[in-house]
């Protein structure tokens, strides 16, 4: 899986060697500004998905450096910058966010970072567009939720390791290194997806949920997914929305539905409500993690404790086989 990754990554470091020999860059290097002997001071992330990633990929020292904007339960289609947060994009060396709207209201400041000296950068840029999602309903834009899909977030890994080594080459070697360890725990996380969904039996693999951040989900895992809301938790549910899912689920005599951890419940409790009045009784399944991780310093608060907790409770809740504790035990419960 890290052969694409590999040899192009070898050759910046090679060609870094040669050019400047086994000594620490200078300051008339091509690197961005605030350069270290760890690599770049300060990197700024903006979702909890993508602040995972360049983590793993910078490796424990270099990560005392990087700052996440968004925190647990914080949903980035909705979020407004501070003046903390402007002032914390400014000073940063590399600024890495997930890109095709996601960020939202911040779209326009993230773009005007872009300038000599500062590296600033998409992860979802490292994926081809002929992969990706375009519901006809989001106006002709991408489905920003790559990460739901592993293989769609393991090019995202590729991507920001590589733009990483191109702008710090005398750390490359590390980043290809941290890239792949990180890229085989994705492999089996997205493993582990795939049975675990698999195991549901087909009539009963339809996963409802508050808004339509699940849609590559069901693409890479074969389940059928239904939302109130669409793409951007800024659009708001009619009430025929809700009935078309109450239709639905009594009709289909779905056994669970579920929330999210950033995004109301109101909706989904209202579908509960009008499913009971049709005489027929709907779980809510378990809260699932859409546009933000759990929180920090917990599993879930990681990109695959994140994953696993969802295809986990998914799966359980719509019965199918998984284990309590998820993929690798470490669930809580």
């Amino acid at each position: 899986m890290v052969g694409k990754l590999i040899p192009r990554l070898v050759l910046v470091v090679a060609a870094w060697i040669v050019v400047h020999g086994c000594g620490p860059a200078g300051r008339d290097s091509a690197e961005p500004s605030g350069t270290s002997a760890g690599g770049p001071e300060k990197i700024v992330t903006t979702c909890g998905m993508v602040t995972d990633i360049v983590r793993n990929v910078v490796g424990e020292q270099g990560a005392r450096g990087i700052v996440g904007l968004m925190g647990e339960g914080v949903d980035p289609h909705l979020y407004k910058p501070t003046s903390n947060d402007v002032r914390q994009l400014l000073q940063a060396d590399v600024v890495v966010y997930a890109g095709l709207m996601l960020e939202g209201r911040m779209a326009d400041q993230l773009e005007k970072l872009d300038r000599p000296g500062k590296l600033v950068f998409a992860v979802t840029d490292g994926i081809d567009r002929q992969y990706l999602r375009e519901p006809p309903e989001f106006e002709g834009h991408y489905d920003p939720h790559v990460w739901m899909d592993v293989q769609a977030w393991l090019r995202g890994v590729d991507h920001v390791a590589e733009r990483l080594a191109e702008a710090y080459p005398h750390h490359a070697a590390a980043y290809v290194e941290h890239a792949a360890a990180y890229r085989e725990e994705l492999q089996r996380l997205d493993d582990y997806a795939r049975e675990s969904i698999a195991s549901i039996p087909p009539a009963q693999r339809i996963l409802v949920t508050a808004h339509d951040a699940f849609g590559y989900f069901g693409r890479a895992y074969d389940i059928e997914v239904r939302a109130v809301q669409g793409l951007s938790t800024e659009s708001e549910a009619a009430v025929q929305d809700i009935n078309r899912l109450v239709d639905l689920i009594v009709e289909r005599r779905v056994a669970a539905i579920f929330v999210e951890s950033s995004v109301s419940e109101k909706n989904i409790r209202a579908i509960v409500e009008g499913a009971a009045r049709r005489n027929w009784d709907v779980k809510i399944g378990g809260e699932l993690y859409s546009d933000a991780m759990g929180a920090p310093g917990t599993y879930e608060g990681t990109y695959v404790g994140m994953i696993d907790h969802n295809v986990t409770v998914i799966t359980r809740a719509l019965g199918g086989t998984a284990p309590a504790a998820g993929l690798n035990g470490s669930l809580a419960r």
